[in-house]
C-alpha cells in the first residue's frame, strides 16, 4: 500500500513589519449634505469645526412621552454643507495619497444612510470631481516623470509583483500590440465626454519629496460585494449574442435568458493580507486612462430605484489603486533586479451602500433581499468596531468576526495594523431620516475609539541616492560634447592612438616635392619607402597573424581551462546542491518531527492541566467531604448528648409518673375500702335496727320548708387506712384548665355552678387546647335514678405522649345534684331511720354505678391522640 503523504506544514511568513507600541486612531470625518429644498425641515446643525448637534423634529416628542433631547458628536473634523470636494480631499485623502506613494497601505470608505451623498463624495459630479479622480490626479502628477515602462512591473495571481527586464517586457508589449482587440483603454483615443468634467482638476496637486531613484507602475482593480459575493466590474466575460450577461437594470437574473457574472474567491498571500482571486487588475498610465477604466465598471455596478433615492447603489463597491515601485541599479539605467527590493502599496476606495429601513423604501422581492444582506454586512462591520473597541479598551481577547461577512473579511488586515484607516461618515439633515442619522453617528463616534497599530517605514535600499540625476547630467554633459566635437569622442581617441602608434613603426616619408621635370631621384625614393612601408605592414600584418593565432590559442585554452574549472565546479555545485537537498530534506524532517513533538508537548500540557484541575476539584472535594463528615460527627455527638439527656428526662419523668399512678391507685382502693367499710357498717346499723312502724311521710311542702340533712357517716373504725384530704378549689387557683362542655349540656339553674378560672372552654377537646393547658375537665350530665339531672365534672391530668401527643388521666369526679324536698330520701339518713331495706338497697349503688362515665386510652382517637371519653349505658 501507498502510504499516505503528510502535507508540510507551511512555514509562517514574516508580516509586515509595525509599531504595535505606536497606535493612531480610526479618522472618522463627517460630511452634511445640503437640503433638497429650502422649506425642508433639518435635525443637524453644524456647531463648530469637530461638533454637530442633532436634535429630534417636530412632532418627534409626541411619540416619546415628551422627550426633547439635543445630542452633540465629536468628530476629528466636521464639513459643512458648503464645503467644496478639494478641502474634503486635502484633509481627507491627500495624506493617504502620500503615504501610498511612501509604500504604505491605506483604506478610505463612506459610510451613512441610502441618500446622504456617500457616492457624490467619491465620485463627484460633472465639473467637480470627487475624491477618487484627485486621488488619481495627484498620483500621476506626482510619479509621472519616474514612470517605468509597462510590463517591467507584472503582477502575479498571489497578490504579488515580479520586476521584469527590458527584453521581457518589450517582448510583452510587442505581443499587447499585435492583438487585434485590445483589452484596456490604451489607445490614444478622446477621452469619453460623460466623465471628462470630472477628471479635468486644475489644481496640480503632487506629493513632495518623492524617491526619484526608483520607478512606479500604478495598477487598478474594481470590484463589488453584491448579497455577501464578490464580483469582478472589470472582467471581460466571452460575448453571446443568444445570451447576453447583463440586462438593461445592470442586475443579473435567475432565468435561462441571461448568464449571471461569477463570483470571486477571498484568500490570504503569504504576508497574511486578503485579496480577491482572479481579479482584473489593469495596468494604467495616467489619470484618463485609471478613470476611464472606472467609469467603464461603474457602468457594470447595480443600481435601482426606491422610495428614498432614484439611483441608490445596491452593493459595496471597492476601488483598489495599488503602487508597484523598486529602485533603479547603481548606474541609475535599469531597475533593480531584486524582488526584496519591490515595494508594492494599496489604497482602498470604498464606497459602501446605505443602510435602509424596509418601511420607508417599500422594498419588495429582490429589492428587499439586497437590503437585508445591505444591513447585515453593515451590522458585521458594526460588531467588528465594536469587538475591537472592547478588547483595547478592557483588555479582552475576543475573537473579531471578521469573516462573518465579505466586507469585513476583506478589511481585516487594515484593522490588524496594515495601514490607515479614514471613515466618512454622510449625513442627511433633513428630519424624515433622524432616526438613522442618530445610529450613524453613535457608530461613527464609537469607530474614533478603535486604535490601529502604525505601519513602520520601509527600508533603505542601500545604494547611492541621486543616481538617476546624475547618471542624467553625465548624459546631456556627453551630447553636448559630441555636439561641440563633431563626433563620437570614444571612437577618434582610441583611433588616433592606433595611428600614431603604426607610424612610429614605419620609415619616415621623403620629401614628395618636384622641383624640376627632369628629377628622377625623388619618385624612386617615394617608391623605394612606400615598398619598405608596405614590408613593414606585411610584417605587422603578419605578426598581427601570429599575435592574433596566439590569442586565440590562449583563449581556447583558458576557454579550456574555464570549461574544465566549470564542469569541476558545476560537479562540486551538484555535489553541494545534492547535500543541500538532503539538508533540507532533513531539515522538514527535523521540522516535522518538531511540530509532532510540539503538538505532544501541547496535548500533554493540555493533559497535565486537565489533571491538575481534576486534582485540585478532588482535593476541594475531599476537604468538602471531611469537613462534612466532622460536621456530622459533631452533630451526632450533640445529638447523643441530647438524646441521652432525654432518655435521663423521660426516665425520671416517668418514674414520677409510675410513682404517681401507683399512689393514685393506693388512694382509690383506700377510698374503695373506705366506701365498703361504711356501706357495711350502714348496713349493719339497718340489720341492727328495731323495726318500729313508719311514719308518715310529709307533704312535699314541708319538706321544702325543711332544711336537707346530709347523711352523717359513721366514724371509721381504728382499723381503716387514713383517708387524703382532698382540696378541690385551692388546687385549681394556679393551674391552667381545659373545660370541656359538649353542646348537648342542659343548662341548670342552681345557685352552685362550676367556675374554674384560666380556663380554655372548647366544645370538642383538640390537641392545640390540651398543649397548652396541664389540667382537663369534662362536664357530663345524665338522669339520675330519681328523674333528676345530675352533673358530674370528671378532672385529669395531661402529659405528653412519646409520640409528640397529648394524654389525659383522670384522677376524681364531682358530682353536682339537684334534688326535690318531696322525693324519697336516702336510707343512710339519720332522720328516716325507719325506711325498707328494698328502698335502701335500690338507693345506695357503688361507685362505679354512680360514676356513669369511663375512660379508654386508644389511639387514634378523634378527640385528640392518645385518649377517647364516652358514657356506659346503666
Amino acid at each position: 500500500m501507498k502510504s499516505a503523504r503528510t502535507k508540510t506544514p507551511r512555514r509562517p511568513a514574516p508580516k509586515k513589519p509595525s509599531n504595535p507600541c505606536v497606535k493612531d486612531p480610526v479618522g472618522v470625518y463627517c460630511r452634511v449634505r445640503p437640503l433638497s429644498r429650502p422649506d425642508q425641515e433639518c435635525c443637524i446643525e453644524v456647531i463648530d469645526e469637530t461638533t454637530v448637534q442633532i436634535h429630534p423634529p417636530e412632532g418627534y416628542r409626541i411619540f416619546r412621552n415628551g422627550e426633547y433631547r439635543e445630542t452633540q458628536y465629536s468628530f476629528k473634523e466636521v464639513f459643512g454643507a458648503l464645503v467644496v470636494q478639494k478641502q474634503l480631499f486635502d484633509v481627507v485623502a491627500k495624506p493617504l495619497v502620500e503615504d501610498l506613494i511612501r509604500g504604505k497601505n491605506g483604506l478610505l470608505f463612506t459610510y451613512g444612510v441610502t441618500g446622504s451623498g456617500k457616492t457624490h463624495t467619491m465620485t463627484g459630479s460633472p465639473g467637480d470631481g470627487g475624491l477618487l479622480p484627485r486621488c488619481l490626479d495627484m498620483i500621476f502628477n506626482s510619479i509621472g516623470p519616474f514612470q517605468a515602462k509597462r510590463f517591467v512591473f507584472k503582477l502575479d495571481d498571489k497578490n504579488g509583483v515580479d520586476v521584469q527586464c527590458e527584453v521581457d517586457a518589450l517582448l510583452e508589449r510587442q505581443k499587447r500590440d499585435a492583438m487585434p482587440i485590445p483589452k484596456t483603454p490604451l489607445g490614444k483615443r478622446q477621452i469619453d465626454p460623460e466623465f471628462a468634467d470630472m477628471i479635468n482638476v486644475q489644481d496640480h496637486c503632487k506629493v513632495e519629496d518623492v524617491d526619484e531613484d526608483n520607478v512606479y507602475s500604478v495598477f487598478v482593480s474594481y470590484i463589488e460585494i453584491y448579497n455577501n459575493y464578490i464580483y469582478d466590474l472589470l472582467e471581460e466575460a466571452p460575448f453571446e449574442p443568444i445570451k447576453p450577461k447583463w440586462n438593461n437594470c445592470n442586475t443579473p437574473v435567475r432565468n435561462g435568458d441571461f448568464i449571471p457574472p461569477q463570483s470571486k474567491i477571498l484568500r490570504e498571500d503569504q504576508n497574511h493580507n486578503m485579496y480577491v482571486t482572479g481579479c482584473t487588475e489593469v495596468e494604467v498610465k495616467s489619470t484618463e486612462e485609471a478613470f476611464e477604466v472606472f467609469w467603464r465598471g461603474q457602468k457594470k455596478r447595480r443600481i435601482a430605484n426606491t422610495q428614498l433615492n432614484r439611483e441608490s447603489s445596491r452593493s459595496h463597491s471597492v476601488f483598489i489603486i495599488k503602487l508597484a515601485q523598486a529602485p533603479l541599479d547603481a548606474d541609475g539605467d535599469n531597475v533593480l533586479q531584486e524582488k526584496e527590493q519591490i515595494t508594492l502599496s494599496q489604497l482602498s476606495l470604498v464606497d459602501l451602500a446605505g443602510s435602509e429601513r424596509t418601511n420607508r423604501t417599500k422594498a419588495e422581492g429582490n429589492r428587499l433581499r439586497e437590503a437585508g444582506n445591505i444591513n447585515q454586512s453593515l451590522m458585521t462591520l458594526r460588531t467588528c468596531i465594536e469587538v475591537l473597541r472592547e478588547n483595547q479598551m478592557y483588555g479582552t481577547n475576543k475573537m473579531v468576526p471578521y469573516r462573518d461577512s465579505k466586507l469585513t473579511h476583506l478589511f481585516k488586515n487594515y484593522f490588524d495594523g496594515e495601514g490607515k484607516v479614514r471613515m466618512i461618515v454622510c449625513v442627511n439633515p433633513k428630519a424624515e431620516d433622524y432616526e438613522e442619522s442618530l445610529q450613524v453617528m453613535r457608530f461613527a463616534e464609537m469607530t474614533q475609539e478603535v486604535e490601529v497599530a502604525r505601519p513602520a517605514d520601509r527600508p533603505i535600499c542601500g545604494l547611492t541616492p541621486g543616481r538617476r540625476f546624475r547618471n542624467q547630467a553625465f548624459r546631456e554633459e556627453l551630447q553636448r560634447k559630441l555636439e561641440m566635437r563633431g563626433g563620437p569622442i570614444n571612437e577618434e581617441t582610441e583611433e588616433q592612438a592606433v595611428s600614431e602608434l603604426l607610424l612610429q613603426n614605419f620609415p619616415p616619408l621623403p620629401s614628395c616635392e618636384l622641383l624640376d621635370i627632369n628629377d628622377d631621384q625623388t619618385l624612386p625614393k617615394v617608391i623605394e619607402v612606400l615598398e619598405k612601408r608596405h614590408k613593414v605592414r606585411q610584417m605587422l600584418s603578419e605578426e598581427i597573424a601570429r599575435t592574433v593565432h596566439s590569442f586565440k590559442t590562449a583563449l581556447q585554452e583558458f576557454h579550456s581551462s574555464v570549461a574544465s574549472k566549470e564542469n569541476c565546479i558545476q560537479a562540486k555545485l551538484s555535489e553541494k546542491e545534492k547535500t543541500i537537498a538532503g539538508q533540507k530534506m532533513e531539515l522538514e524532517r527535523l521540522e516535522k518531527k518538531i511540530k509532532t513533538l510540539e503538538y505532544k508537548i501541547h496535548i500533554l500540557e493540555k493533559t497535565a492541566t486537565i489533571y491538575e484541575e481534576d486534582k485540585r476539584n478532588l482535593q476541594q472535594e475531599l476537604e468538602s467531604k471531611s469537613q462534612q463528615l466532622q460536621r456530622q460527627a459533631s452533630d451526632k455527638r450533640r445529638m447523643e448528648a441530647r438524646l441521652q439527656g432525654m432518655v435521663t428526662e423521660t426516665s425520671v419523668k416517668w418514674e414520677k409518673e409510675c410513682e404517681r399512678r401507683v399512689a393514685a391507685k393506693q388512694l382509690e382502693m383506700q377510698n374503695k375500702l373506705w366506701v365498703k367499710d361504711e356501706k357495711l357498717k350502714q348496713l349493719k346499723a339497718i340489720v341492727t335496727e328495731p323495726k318500729n312502724e313508719k311514719p308518715e311521710r310529709p307533704s312535699r311542702v314541708r319538706d321544702r320548708e325543711k332544711p336537707v340533712q346530709r347523711s352523717v357517716s359513721p366514724p371509721a373504725a381504728p382499723s381503716a387506712p387514713p383517708v387524703r384530704l382532698r382540696h378541690r378549689r385551692s388546687r385549681s387557683a394556679g393551674e391552667r384548665w381545659v373545660d370541656h362542655k359538649p353542646p348537648s349540656n342542659v343548662p341548670t339553674e342552681t345557685v352552685m355552678q362550676p367556675q374554674v378560672p384560666h380556663a380554655i372552654t372548647v366544645a370538642a377537646a383538640s390537641e392545640k387546647a390540651l398543649a397548652k393547658c396541664d389540667k382537663y375537665m369534662l362536664t357530663h350530665q345524665e338522669l339520675a335514678s330519681d328523674g333528676e339531672i345530675e352533673t358530674k365534672l370528671i378532672k385529669g391530668d395531661v402529659f405528653k405522649t412519646r409520640g409528640g401527643g397529648q394524654a389525659v388521666q383522670f384522677t376524681e369526679i364531682e358530682t353536682l345534684k339537684q334534688e326535690s324536698p318531696t322525693g324519697r330520701k336516702r336510707r343512710s339518713s339519720p332522720s328516716n331511720p325507719d325506711q325498707p331495706e328494698d328502698a335502701a338497697d335500690s338507693e345506695w349503688t357503688d361507685v362505679e354505678t354512680r360514676c356513669s362515665v369511663a375512660v379508654e386510652m386508644r389511639a387514634g382517637s378523634a378527640l385528640g391522640p392518645g385518649y377517647q371519653h364516652h358514657a356506659q349505658p346503666k
